[in-house]
C-alpha cells in the first residue's frame, strides 16, 4: 500500500515535518512493507517558510538580526529567496503570537514583519509571497506599513503609536515616503477568509485568541474601522481580515493579492501529483474545528484526497465535537493518550501511537 502523510504543524509543539515523520513511524511500526511518503504541508501560518524552502529547490535562507517583535523586543528572523527573484517572508517568524511573552492586544503590532520585507527588497527580490498566519496584533498591517515609511498620524500630525489600541485617534496617513512595491507584486497567502470588520472580522473573531476581552475587542474594531476609513480599498474582502487585518493593510496601500496559503503552498510541495499516487492519505493538526474545513491544510488536502478519490484519514490533537470530518476515520491525542495535557507534553509519542492505530 502506498501512503502520503500531509499534515500540517501542531502550532507551539511540533514542525510539520516532525508531525509527518512521527506518524509515518507509527504507521510503518504496524505495516513495515508499505511505502510511505511524507509531504510536510502549511497554511500560510507558522512553518511555511520551512516547508517552501523543503519544496522549492534552489531556496536560500536569510537571516535577518535584531527584527522589532511584536512586544518591541527585538529577535532574530529571516526571509526565504527562492529562484527568479521571488522571496517568502513569514509572519509569525516575525512577529506572530509565539514571541509573546504575555497577551497585549492592543499594544502588539506587525513592524518586525515591514522590516522582515524591506531587508528582502534590499537584497533585490522581484516579487514577494507573505505569510499572514498566526498574528499576536490587531493593528492592520500599520506597523508593517510603518517599518516600510508609512506614516500614520493625529489630529497633531505626531506619530500614533504602535498597535490596534492606537487606531482610533489615527486622523491621517502620509504615503510620501512608503517603499513601492517590488516590480513582480506581492502575494498574500491566508488561511482564514475573515473580513475585516464586523461580527466576523479580524477584531471580533481573533482578538480573543490574543488575549482582547470585550472592551478591548471594541476599541480594536473601531481603529480597524478608522484604518479603512483612511485607507479606502476593501474591508469585506475574503481574508482581509487575515493577521489582524494585516491582509487588508497590505492588499489596499500595496495592492498585495489576497489567496489561499494552503492551496498554494500544496501546489508548490506537489500535493495533487502526490495524492494521486497514493492509496491512502494521512493528515493532521493541532485542533479540527469548522475554521479546518475553510482554508486550513487539513481541509484541502481532504479535499484534493477526496477529487482523487482516495480515503483521507486525520490525526489530530483534539476534535471540535460533532465535526463531520469528510475524509474518513479522525483518531485525536486527547483520547490516545487521555487528556488535553497529556497531549500537550507527549505530542510526538501521541502521534506515532495514532499513526499505529490509522494503520491498524
Amino acid at each position: 500500500m502506498r501512503v502520503l502523510v500531509a499534515p500540517d504543524s501542531f502550532k507551539q509543539s511540533l514542525g510539520a515535518a516532525e508531525v509527518a515523520a512521527a506518524l509515518a513511524a507509527g504507521w510503518r511500526q504496524v505495516r513495515p512493507d508499505d511505502q510511505v511518503t511524507e509531504l510536510p504541508l502549511a497554511d500560510g501560518g507558522e512553518g511555511t517558510l520551512e516547508v517552501i524552502a523543503a519544496a522549492v529547490p534552489g531556496s536560500v535562507r536569510h537571516g535577518v538580526p535584531a527584527v522589532t517583535g511584536p512586544d518591541g523586543h527585538p529577535h532574530q528572523a529571516g526571509w526565504l529567496a527562492m529562484p527568479a527573484g521571488r522571496a517568502v517572508v513569514e509572519l509569525a517568524q516575525c512577529c506572530g503570537i509565539g514571541l509573546l511573552g504575555t497577551s497585549d492586544p492592543l499594544g502588539a503590532h506587525t513592524r518586525g514583519l515591514g522590516e522582515v520585507i524591506a531587508a528582502a527588497l534590499d537584497a533585490g527580490a522581484r516579487a514577494l509571497v507573505v505569510a499572514l498566519g498566526g498574528s499576536a496584533s490587531t493593528d492592520g498591517g500599520s506597523g508593517a506599513l510603518a517599518a516600510l515609511g508609512l506614516r500614520s498620524v493625529d489630529a497633531a500630525g505626531r506619530w500614533i503609536g504602535p498597535g490596534g489600541g492606537a487606531l482610533p485617534g489615527l486622523a491621517g496617513v502620509d504615503r510620501t515616503a512608503l517603499r513601492p512595491p517590488p516590480r513582480d507584486g506581492v502575494e498574500l497567502l491566508v488561511d482564514v477568509v475573515n473580513p475585516l470588520l464586523g461580527p466576523a472580522g479580524a477584531a471580533a473573531v481573533f482578538g480573543p485568541q490574543k488575549g482582547a476581552g470585550p472592551v478591548e475587542v471594541a476599541i480594536l474594531e473601531a481603529g480597524l474601522a478608522r484604518w479603512s476609513q483612511l485607507l479606502g480599498g476593501d474591508p469585506d474582502q475574503a481574508g482581509a481580515g487575515a493577521a489582524g487585518g494585516t491582509g487588508y493593510g497590505l492588499a489596499t496601500v500595496w495592492g498585495a493579492r489576497i489567496t489561499s496559503g494552503a492551496e498554494r503552498v500544496g501546489e508548490l510541495a506537489g500535493l495533487a501529483a502526490a495524492v494521486r499516487r497514493a492509496d491512502v492519505v494521512i493528515t493532521g493538526e493541532g485542533r479540527l474545528d469548522r475554521t479546518s474545513l475553510s482554508g486550513k491544510v487539513t481541509g484541502h488536502v481532504a479535499r484534493v484526497a477526496a477529487a482523487a478519490g482516495r480515503p483521507c484519514l486525520a490525526a489530530v490533537g483534539q476534535a471540535e465535537p460533532r465535526l463531520r470530518w469528510p475524509g474518513g476515520r479522525v483518531i485525536t491525542l486527547v483520547d490516545v493518550l487521555g487528556s488535553m495535557e497529556a497531549a500537550f507534553r507527549h505530542t510526538r509519542a501521541g502521534l506515532e501511537r495514532a499513526g499505529g492505530l490509522l494503520a491498524g
